[in-house]
């Protein structure tokens, strides 16, 4: 059985819907509120549990080309190690500027028949009976079966009200430089719990053979306020000084627009479905990036819907929701324990990380567990499939 689709978002988990929904034989519609659809943000991790989405798609050995493998996350508070989580050997974690992984999905949605409508913020939806109505800033659209709220952490059809978290941080991707740091290994360095930086290997862009990396720098909600203000040199001073090997990566920011400030939230909502539309990603749910899930969160719940909507409509969304209940809960309930110990103004928490908690990871078999927690794959992603 087949059903009429709309798709508000043409971000990951828009297009990763898209494309396997239109696989499978449904008339797929795409809204995207961008006159020209285009990434936000700077460099992701794709976990090998969003990688096996992405296979699906027929899109992993694309993004697998662009992309740098990541075989281990190292983060050091002071001469101590605060977090060390290796990846097996044969199922490495792929590190990607959103740019890239944008192009994959774009590519595997045009393959799949799927042309998007630029230009339409959804704003609305209007059930008659037997079907639903997309309202966007152009009119209403349809009949539609089913609407699928991709749209994102601005969603306006999402009812989702999440909690701000106290820590943001600045983003920008920059060319590799000459580094004694391993391009296989995102590294991080805190100061307590109330800084953060990081260098992430970012493979490279469609049609550019250099390297990339991308670099953050954690701020609270009130720096983040003055960000604007911020003097360029007197941060990159600031940074250097803080972690001498990030200076290479923060020649070439020659201009505050490089950076691009982020904020984040916590929250989801307990029923993403109703009669006839369903949220997806961001719409559904917000979480700090600790975990480096976001991607992997996405692509996972189009490809349960795209497995749910193989049975009548009635039955197909509840179901999504039971398939991906758990797995949401439970990486959302890690999230909520562990981003307090890398960001918040908590002076006991960094404390028992570096002292008891980072010592006791390395110890059997806490090592496995860290590997499955960060792999995506602590517990079936997806209930009832492997």
């Amino acid at each position: 059985m087949t059903y009429r689709i709309a798709i508000t978002g043409a971000g990951i988990g828009g297009l990763a819907a898209a494309a396997l929904l239109a696989q499978d034989g449904h008339s797929v519609t795409l809204y995207e509120r961008f006159a020209t659809p285009r990434p936000l943000g700077s460099g992701l991790v794709v976990q090998p549990v969003g990688l096996a989405v992405l296979d699906s798609l027929g899109a992993g050995d694309e993004a697998r080309a662009l992309g740098a493998h990541l075989t281990r996350m190292l983060g050091h508070s002071g001469s101590r190690i605060a977090l060390d989580v290796a990846y097996r050997p044969d199922q490495p974690g792929l590190a990607l500027h959103r740019a890239a992984l944008f192009h994959v999905l774009w590519q595997a949605a045009t393959r799949a028949g799927v042309t998007p409508l630029t230009g339409h913020t959804a704003t609305d939806t209007l059930e008659t009976p037997g079907a639903i109505h997309l309202v966007t800033d152009h009119g209403s659209h349809g009949p539609f079966d089913l609407i699928v709220d991709a749209s994102g952490a601005g969603s306006r059809l999402s009812r989702l009200t999440a909690r701000p978290l106290p820590f943001g941080a600045v983003w920008a991707d920059v060319p590799w430089p000459g580094t004694d740091l391993p391009g296989t290994e995102l590294r991080q360095r805190y100061l307590a719990a109330r800084r953060m930086a990081g260098i992430l290997p970012i493979g490279r862009l469609p049609g550019d053979p250099t390297p990339r990396a991308a670099v953050f720098w954690s701020l609270s909600a009130a720096e983040l306020d003055a960000w604007p203000d911020r003097d360029l040199q007197d941060w990159k001073a600031e940074v250097a000084a803080f972690w001498p090997a990030m200076q290479p990566f923060l020649t070439g920011i020659t201009d505050k627009t490089r950076l691009t400030p982020a904020r984040y939230s916590h929250g989801s909502l307990a029923r993403p479905y109703a009669n006839r539309l369903v949220h997806i990603g961001d719409a559904a749910h917000r979480a700090s990036p600790q975990l480096g899930q976001g991607a992997n969160m996405a692509l996972l719940d189009a490809f349960a819907l795209a497995l749910a909507l193989r049975q009548p409509l009635e039955k197909a969304l509840p179901a999504y929701h039971r398939s991906r209940r758990w797995h949401l809960g439970l990486y959302q309930a890690l999230s909520a324990a562990f981003t307090p110990q890398y960001q918040s103004h908590r002076r006991a928490l960094p404390l028992l990380r570096d002292h008891v908690l980072s010592p006791l990871s390395r110890v059997w078999p806490l090592p496995r567990i860290l590997t499955a927690l960060v792999s995506g794959d602590l517990i079936p992603p997806v209930a009832g499939r492997r």
